[in-house]
């Protein structure tokens, strides 16, 4: 499929999508603490996004129905994934799973807001963490700055995954190859396909106009993850902690605009 440009008509109204993301996070950044449930936090999260105007994009999102000797997979239940230590993404959130000390969470906010497509994620840790969980933390989040300091018009997306694999392998962690950002606009997911590593001066050529996710995950150990029984939830496959954080970027005249932030 062709990659759909956006008028600054349209990024503005994808800005406004963005900035009820990035209100969503505020507002439940102070709940995010030993002993809430990943449950109770997606009725947090819907209850505000519902009451700004907006649709969660996630709930009701990718079900298919099954063939001979295959149940389908079920439609997302939630309206945020959250992802505890080793689960990479996509995790279902429950109203019996309590976050503890020590743990990370990632939390992915996803909404449609006047059919426009706000898409966003964090890595939280809950209450104090070991120093290397906290290293993968931080280079994790600069992982996501080196990736969007790479967009400019005439770049290439495998600049983007280049700086990413650069950064990340350097400081001793890897990249999860299964996943990767995506166009953004009406849909959830469009043209370009964002890879967050590869080979500089490669892929789609960035150009004013495109808007898409750039969304590391980036694992402690191995690179390699797999998909649970549920048909949602990946893990990294040697158990070890993953993290993500995840900006939707417009490309314009200006440079890259963050448009999931406040």
């Amino acid at each position: 499929m062709p990659v759909k440009l956006k008028s600054p008509r349209q990024i503005r109204r994808l800005r406004d999508s963005g900035r009820i993301v990035a209100e969503a996070f505020e507002h439940i950044r102070g709940r995010v603490v030993p002993g809430v449930t990943t449950g109770e936090l997606d009725r947090i999260c819907e209850e505000f996004i519902r009451a700004r105007g907006a649709t969660p994009i996630y709930k009701g999102y990718g079900g298919r129905a099954g063939r001979q000797n295959d149940p389908g997979r079920r439609p997302f239940p939630a309206s945020i994934c959250v992802a505890i230590d080793s689960v990479v993404c996509h995790g279902i959130p429950s109203p019996n799973r309590e976050l503890r000390d020590g743990e990370i969470v990632g939390i992915d906010i996803g909404l449609s807001y006047k059919g426009w497509v706000g898409d966003s994620c964090k890595t939280f840790a809950i209450g104090p963490i070991d120093g290397e969980t906290q290293r993968l933390l931080d280079v994790t989040r600069q992982c996501l700055e080196r990736g969007i300091e790479q967009v400019r018009p005439g770049a290439r997306v495998g600049d983007i995954g280049a700086a990413i694999q650069q950064h990340a392998e350097g400081q001793g962690f890897s990249v999860v190859r299964e996943l990767s950002g995506h166009g953004v606009g009406r849909s959830l997911h469009e043209e370009p396909t964002v890879l967050h590593y590869g080979v500089p001066g490669t892929g789609f050529k960035i150009r004013l106009g495109m808007v898409f996710t750039i969304e590391p995950m980036i694992n402690a150990g191995a690179p390699e993850a797999r998909l649970l029984e549920d048909g949602w939830t990946v893990c990294t496959v040697d158990g070890s902690r993953s993290a993500q954080f995840e900006h939707t970027i417009a490309v314009t005249a200006q440079g890259p605009e963050i448009l999931t932030e406040l």
